[in-house]
């Protein structure tokens, strides 16, 4: 700071060199205007206090300050900048492709062509964004084997990253590497051993195949699996989002997140005589009935939570759900919905401040709605069922111009006693809605009026992001007829690391060029799966 010269009147300036250089290497460093830092400064009171500032500066004081400085100071300043930025990417701390994000010189070609610019911008930093969040989120799965193994982790997964961009299998990819004669592949039968490996906790095997084991144990061991993985999922987030932090992809005034289940099937009929209720003694525990456009499916439940609306939609949780099945004994355990979505929310929580979640009518359920509701958090869903709304359905039919009301205040019980009340609301149903002519929602607002019924309602319909996730998430799944649960698990965690690598790259290439975040992508899921490829031959 000696040799940094300051022309301002010391006495009267509000903000000191000292503070005033260290904001300027922050907006050097990720490359942001005065006005968004001043922005920046004013939204958010830790930086300041980084910064050394009692208060925000204005967008003209940073500017008169910066005219003050003498040349060599400004000099001194932008080396410095370059310097830590630098040392901030060897780190692993920020993204080589904030160092410069794009120059102004290099965003339009001599002849004027900047779809030409941006496209040479897409391909180098979407590249090299690829790799630094594939680097952050794949080294948290680890399979506690032996040094002396003769493929390491990063192979392996470098193998399932394939058979997930390919839809391929465990047997094809190490049939291929069999024919193309590669010894960095390895066969299937050590493939899914190791893949099994990466759920289990650290000294921890299963001598025996897991459905040789009782129902019990195998609920037992479904949390243990549960725990390694999800832990794994949510550090790999937690790395990836921190290498962005400079570029906040949930910085909304309004966060909304999307709870939801999807099912993968199981192609397997759970009983030898449904007629006489006679089950199949060794079906799957984690398998349950589901009905899809009308007809009775069998498939692995997931829960998951993602970020909908006017920020990046990024799964922050996965939860895989025990579902109590007909074929099952009464006594079997089942998790509740209100755990599963507790759990969603205290993972999501980790990363964003929630305002509003929006759930699907599975999940209508007034435990379901404590829960949410103690944590200061707003809720909509459908209701499944109205027949005991239909009175107030008349009254609407019977009112002139009305299609819609609003019934306030009715309570919600929870273990026995009133624990909120919440708003139902009626509107013209649509397709998705509803089977009959309402439908009807619910949620805990203090008071919705007549006329923000439709404003409520309609804003319910971000939540078809996640519909839109799934099928984006489904084409990470490669196949498998794996009965052993820890490799289902696996399978669709992974995947959905992998859809997360994918929406955060596009985010950033988009922040890059200055597009809206929720523009159509610019890198698609098929662009992203050739240059994970590509990069992963390179690798091997």
């Amino acid at each position: 700071m000696d040799r940094l010269t300051d022309n301002r009147q010391q006495h009267k300036a509000t903000f000191g060199t000292d503070s005033m250089a260290r904001v300027y290497l922050y907006q050097q460093i990720f490359g942001l205007t005065q006005s968004e830092v001043a922005t920046r400064l004013d939204a958010r009171p830790s930086l300041l206090k980084e910064l050394g500032m009692g208060h925000p500066p204005t967008q003209q004081n940073l500017s008169y300050a910066w005219k003050q400085f003498s040349d060599q100071t400004k000099t001194i300043l932008e080396a410095a900048a370059n310097g830590i930025a630098q040392e901030a990417v060897d780190q692993g701390i920020i993204m080589e492709t904030r160092v410069p994000i794009i120059s102004d010189r290099d965003a339009h070609s001599d002849d004027g062509d900047e779809a030409t610019a941006s496209r040479e911008y897409v391909r180098e930093q979407g590249t090299k964004l690829v790799e630094l969040a594939r680097r952050h989120a794949f080294s948290e799965f680890n399979s506690h084997r032996s040094n002396n193994r003769i493929y390491d982790d990063e192979e392996i997964l470098n193998l399932f990253s394939t058979a997930c961009l390919t839809q391929g299998s465990a047997h094809s990819e190490g049939e291929a590497g069999w024919f193309l004669d590669e010894n960095d592949i390895c066969d299937d039968s050590t493939f899914l051993r190791v893949i099994k490996q990466f759920a289990m906790p650290a000294d921890q095997d299963l001598p025996n195949p897991l459905q040789e084991y009782s129902l019990e144990d195998v609920v037992a061991f479904t949390e243990e699996f549960r725990a390694v993985l999800m832990d794994a999922f949510d550090t790999a987030t937690q790395n990836i989002l921190r290498t962005i932090r400079y570029e906040n992809p949930f910085d909304d005034r309004h966060t909304v997140a999307a709870i939801d289940f999807t099912h993968v099937p199981y192609h397997v009929w759970p009983w030898i005589d449904k007629d006489n209720q006679i089950p199949k003694a060794d079906y799957l525990p984690m398998v349950s009935g589901y009905t899809k456009d009308g007809e009775l499916k069998h498939g692995y439940t997931f829960a998951t939570i993602t970020i909908v609306g006017n920020q990046v939609p990024i799964i922050l949780g996965i939860e895989p759900v025990k579902e109590h099945s007909k074929w099952e004994p009464a006594e079997t355990p089942a998790d509740s919905k209100a755990d599963v979505v507790a759990r969603l929310l205290d993972r999501a929580q980790q990363y964003v401040d929630l305002d509003e979640v929006l759930l699907d009518r599975g999940f209508y359920s007034d435990d379901v709605y404590a829960e949410i509701h103690d944590r200061d958090v707003l809720y909509t869903t459908p209701v499944p069922k109205y027949e005991d709304d239909y009175e107030t359905i008349k009254q609407i039919e019977r009112k002139e111009d009305a299609d819609a009301a609003v019934k306030h205040d009715v309570p919600l019980a929870f273990d026995g006693e009133v624990h909120h009340t919440a708003e139902f609301l009626y509107v013209p149903a649509t397709a998705d809605d509803a089977d009959g002519n309402y439908a009807v929602f619910v949620t805990n607002r203090d008071r919705v009026e007549p006329e923000e019924i439709h404003h409520v309602t309609n804003s319910y319909s971000r939540r078809w992001d996640i519909e839109n996730q799934y099928k984006s998430l489904k084409a990470f799944l490669p196949k498998t007829s794996s009965k052993d649960y820890r490799i289902r698990l696996f399978t669709f965690t992974f995947a959905a690391l992998l859809y997360n690598l994918w929406r955060l790259t596009d985010f950033l290439v988009k922040a890059g060029l200055g597009r809206d975040i929720r523009s159509p992508p610019v890198v698609t899921v098929r662009t992203f799966v050739r240059a994970v490829g590509r990069y992963l031959r390179e690798i091997d």
